[in-house]
């Protein structure tokens, strides 16, 4: 974990501005399909990759601060980016944060998770081939894990707000959850989360280019 990188970006997020009503017409407009999304293909790799990387993260963390769920977010950032999925799939993902709160893995690895499967996955449902989803999601893990030092939301939380929260315990939990800076804290997991995975289709992307 590199925890200088992490508090540095947790700063950056504080004091960021949020255009909540911006942010809001953004993720209508791509649930509604007026949103130019990426393009599938070699032809975008290794074209402005950085910048690519850096919107996708951005995008994350604003659709967290909007939706409040983590696992939506870095799905649509990624769906967006890339071209992938659509609003029924965002809407089945609405309890993966911490698998509905229960202390199960962190939303972003379900929603980094999901976008990876539909790149790499075979067009035909049909087709057993699970290889290169396996082994782009088994990288997708490893990278995420090395970055937040677990893939547990508890864990997570802890790093992120100093303890994990509850909010189905109690009225209590739910109030210390809000006060505890969660809304603009939470939005560095999502957004590195879809990083990391934007990371994964770009190598890809770049090896198909450089194989012809």
């Amino acid at each position: 974990m590199d925890r200088e990188a992490i508090e540095k970006r947790l700063a950056e997020l504080k004091e960021r501005s949020w255009d909540l009503a911006a942010i809001r017409r953004r993720f209508e407009d791509l649930l509604q399909g007026r949103v130019a999304r990426g393009a599938l293909g070699p032809g975008r790799a290794g074209e402005g990759r950085e910048e690519i990387l850096d919107r996708v993260q951005r995008r994350a963390e604003e659709y967290c601060y909007l939706l409040r769920n983590c696992a939506q977010a870095s799905a649509a950032s990624l769906f967006e980016e890339f071209g992938l999925g659509g609003a029924e799939m965002l809407r089945a993902l609405r309890p993966f944060p911490g698998l509905a709160m229960s202390g199960g893995i962190c939303g972003p690895v379900a929603g980094g998770l999901t976008a990876l499967s539909l790149y790499f996955s075979p067009g035909d449902v049909l087709d057993p081939d699970t290889g290169p989803a396996y082994a782009a999601s088994r990288e997708y893990l490893r990278r995420f894990e090395d970055w937040l030092g677990s893939l547990l939301c508890p864990d997570i939380q802890t790093t992120l707000l100093g303890r994990c929260f509850d909010p189905f315990a109690s009225r209590e939990e739910f109030e210390a959850l809000n006060r505890s800076g969660a809304r603009e804290r939470c939005p560095l997991a999502p957004g590195l989360g879809a990083r990391i995975a934007a990371e994964i289709i770009l190598e890809a992307m770049a090896a198909k280019q450089a194989s012809g």
